[in-house]
């Protein structure tokens, strides 16, 4: 049996962030999700270890911990990119919608999918399973839009984030009423009704999300020695973690703090404004900029490759996973094509194909309590969406970004950057 000493701990750790960089570079060329690659080097991995007789390890607390560590800096650094502009509204409520009725329309399909297709399932639980799948994966959509179009980059930033923050809050909210439920029925009346007990949660969690960013980017305006920047993202991991013991919804406290910070002079307005020092603050926000990217690129590369390194692969081949899987997969789709129908319109490419699941998904998959776990619901169903879902995802940007160069071979001499939607729409008017 093969034994790892801590030097060759250290080495695998820096080569996995090496070819992540990599993976990253090729996604950039090539339109394919660096996550697929990521998992790809995790099964890798897996059968590397298995070949070396080194025996089976317990990755879940690992992935738990990294993951709930990814998901905060997921969304504090889409949360940093919003910038709440007036010019900004129309794009910002289109996403809002379509990512909340995409969420529970997806989320009603794909209950009643696993409630039919998986035995032994009621149905508030076949919810709570079909919740993680229903919810778009920031992790994944914000690095592989960077090159559509402004307005189609910022919707589907938007969109993700908000997917990403409502779904994790409707997904504890799920298992609120399913506590509740199962509470003894003569301890019931000493129990909070769900959804009263949800409502208190946004409103303290939003009321805490405020008066603790405004301390915080007031405090570390000031803060410049040492490793303050590590500092601060300790305090809001703090925030989040003694926040998620107390039942709140700590997701909108790192959500609020990185909007504030974006957007600084909409909230530091009247009385306000003279606690904001105007080049303290920008140099805080760019220190946040880079720090959180960074943090995320390393945390997001260490989840996905222990995700591959956990997951069985011969369950893709079960007919049940096959079965449930390609119905959840239409589905999704399907609802996709109609909503972005409806309220943007016909150009509607490739946003219709950009609804990969990832990280989030995952994580609340492992967050199901064992008392509510059903053996039935295979984990390869989860894995077969996020594959498929991304492979998608990548066929769709490559087919756009084809289309969108067809103007380069006519008109030799543009520079891509120059050639977009307005050139295309403006030569072919002037044919007509």
């Amino acid at each position: 049996m093969l034994e790892f000493d801590s030097y060759q701990i250290i080495i695998a750790g820096c080569l996995i962030i090496l070819l992540s960089f990599i993976f990253t570079k090729i996604a950039d060329k090539t339109h394919v999700p660096s996550v697929l690659m990521l998992i790809g080097l995790g099964i890798f991995i897996q059968y590397g270890l298995k070949i070396l007789h080194v025996p089976e390890i317990n990755f879940f607390p690992i992935l738990e911990v990294i993951g709930i560590i990814g998901l905060i800096m997921i969304v504090l650094e889409a949360a940093l990119d919003l910038e709440l502009k007036k010019e900004k509204i129309k794009v910002i409520t289109k996403s809002l919608l379509v990512a909340n009725l995409g969420l529970a329309v997806s989320l009603f399909v794909a209950s009643a999918i696993i409630y039919y297709a998986i035995p032994n399932m009621d149905w508030l639980t076949s919810v709570l399973y079909a919740t993680p799948l229903s919810i778009l994966s920031s992790a994944i959509i914000i690095p592989s839009v960077g090159k559509l179009s402004e307005e189609k980059r910022e919707f589907h930033v938007y969109e993700s984030t908000f997917s990403d923050i409502i779904g994790i809050m409707l997904f504890y909210f799920v298992l609120n009423v399913l506590d509740f439920k199962n509470q003894d029925p003569f301890a019931v009346s000493e129990v909070m009704h769900p959804m009263l007990s949800f409502g208190i949660s946004i409103v303290v969690s939003c009321i805490v999300a405020f008066v603790a960013s405004y301390l915080l980017l007031y405090a570390f305006q000031f803060v410049k020695d040492g490793a303050h920047l590590f500092l601060l993202i300790s305090l809001l991991v703090l925030l989040y973690a003694v926040g998620k013991i107390l039942h709140l919804s700590p997701l909108i406290i790192i959500l609020v703090f990185g909007i504030i910070a974006q957007n600084n002079e909409l909230f530091y307005r009247g009385k306000l404004r003279k606690f904001l020092h105007k080049e303290r603050f920008e140099v805080l926000k760019r220190e946040l900029h880079v720090i959180t990217m960074e943090s995320a690129f390393v945390v997001r590369t260490f989840f996905f490759v222990i995700f591959g390194l956990s997951i069985v692969v011969s369950n893709l081949l079960d007919y049940q996973v096959l079965e449930v899987s390609l119905m959840l997969l239409l589905s999704i789709y399907v609802i996709r094509w109609l909503l972005l129908r409806i309220f943007i319109g016909i150009d509607i490419f490739p946003q219709i194909w950009i609804a990969p699941r990832g990280l989030i998904t995952v994580l609340l998959y492992y967050a199901i309590p064992h008392k509510y776990s059903n053996e039935s619901f295979d984990p390869g169903i989860l894995l077969f969406i996020i594959i498929s879902t991304s492979l998608i995802m990548s066929w769709g940007l490559i087919h756009s970004a084809i289309v969108r160069d067809i103007p380069l071979t006519i008109t030799p001499g543009f520079e891509e950057e120059k050639i977009g939607d307005k050139e295309m729409d403006s030569s072919a008017s002037k044919d007509e």
